[in-house]
């Protein structure tokens, strides 16, 4: 068995507050936790990708970023259910300001080519909230986005509090996280993960990766109920990395 759950400590940031923006984490840490992963799957190239994904945002506008980073066939889950993006992206324009995010988990198939990153987002109008967004690598290498979710926080959290000038706080210090499925054994198949039950009634959707270590899959219950659950294996055995439920009392 090779891989374990990491803590990619070296990508760590500083806030004034939780639910402050905080400040961008410098390249060249990205780029020692990219030389420093083994293997295929590397979640510091998700990372960087989201971050990379959010500047963008910023520098460029909002949707033209979603746009330039969607994989072909893309989906967009909103309060109405899954749509596609490509379409829906065209006929959008940028707002003034953009959405700004970054992650804090990352779990990611043994060979590498499927993955998901869960984080937190934050409006111009300073509503916060998590993200889920699914990434898979393109024959060219590089990492799109296949599948995107968001939910604001209900309630949100009280405004953050004020601090006389001169007074230096840090009341979070945030890791990223990361998951790296088990690479199976030579000869050995990775059994497949378990079978799960879900209401007629309900619309769903998701991928198992090529490689079988790693599956994540979308509910939409309908009037704005959305659900999205990964698991992954990990030794030995399918566990649960993420279980977000989103109530219909959300706005996203």
């Amino acid at each position: 068995m090779f891989r374990t759950v990491i803590s990619i400590a070296a990508l760590a940031a500083l806030s004034a507050c939780a639910s402050a923006p905080r400040q961008a984490i410098p390249t060249q840490m990205i780029n020692r936790v990219l030389a420093g992963a083994p293997g295929e799957a590397q979640p510091g190239k998700i990372v960087a990708r989201e971050l990379e994904f959010a500047r963008a945002a910023r520098e460029t506008g909002q949707w033209s970023a979603f746009r330039a980073f969607a994989a072909p066939g893309a989906l967009i889950h909103g309060r109405e259910g899954p749509i596609m993006a490509e379409p829906w992206l065209a006929a959008q324009s940028n707002p003034p300001v953009s959405v700004q995010w970054e992650p804090r988990a990352v779990w990611m198939s043994c060979d590498g080519a499927l993955a998901v990153s869960h984080g937190r987002f934050r409006e111009p109008d300073g509503t916060v909230g998590n993200f889920i967004t699914v990434w898979e690598r393109q024959s060219d290498g590089a990492y799109k986005w296949t599948y995107d979710v968001g939910s604001p926080d209900n309630p949100q959290p009280p405004p953050p509090a004020q601090f006389d000038d001169g007074d230096i706080v840090v009341t979070s210090i945030d890791a990223i996280k990361a998951g790296i499925a088990d690479c199976p054994r030579r000869g050995v198949e990775v059994p497949a993960p378990p079978a799960f039950s879900i209401a007629e009634d309900f619309t769903q959707g998701g991928k198992v990766s090529n490689d079988g270590t790693l599956r994540w899959r979308w509910e939409d219950r309908g009037g704005g109920q959305r659900r999205v659950v990964v698991d992954y294996f990990y030794q030995g055995k399918w566990q649960g990395a993420l279980d977000e439920q989103m109530p219909a009392g959300d706005a996203g």
